[in-house]
């Protein structure tokens, strides 16, 4: 596997974020044209509705397993995160690190993750500011 920094640490997967997004997409397409050639038609209004609502509910389920799975791994990560400093410190992380905060320290290792911890809330970095400040960067080939 290929050593993770800034520039790739982002994971893709072609056939959820690519594929599926794109037959979905064209299946939602593929239902409202079918519905307004039933209109055209008069005939058949509840099979080509039906189509369009299963079409909408599939889009509106792959958007929300995504957040679902990417919310429960961002409190991991935080209760990961929180338990590092703690063990290096003593204290738990700072309550004003945002949850975007902590999910870019993932990425520090212990010799640097305190001190960018307390400079990501002294001077309010953004996520990206954290891991461009990195030295050693320490991948997370977990998440998805």
């Amino acid at each position: 596997m290929e050593t993770q920094n800034f520039s790739n640490h982002k994971r893709y997967v072609i056939g959820f974020h690519g594929v599926l997004t794109i037959l979905s997409l064209l299946v939602f397409i593929g239902s409202v044209v079918n519905l307004f050639n039933t209109i055209k038609a008069c005939n058949g209004y509840y099979s080509a509705s039906l189509i369009v609502v299963f079409s909408v509910m599939f889009m509106a389920l792959m958007g929300y397993t995504r957040i679902f799975a990417l919310k429960a791994q961002d409190r991991a990560i935080r209760a990961e995160e929180n338990l590092r400093h703690y063990a290096l410190t003593g204290k738990l992380l700072n309550a004003k690190l945002t949850m975007q905060q902590i999910i870019a320290l993932r990425f520090a290792p212990d010799e640097e993750f305190v001190n960018l911890a307390e400079k990501a809330v002294n001077e309010n970095l953004s996520s990206d500011e954290i891991k461009k400040s990195i030295q050693n960067w320490k991948g997370d080939y977990y998440r998805v």
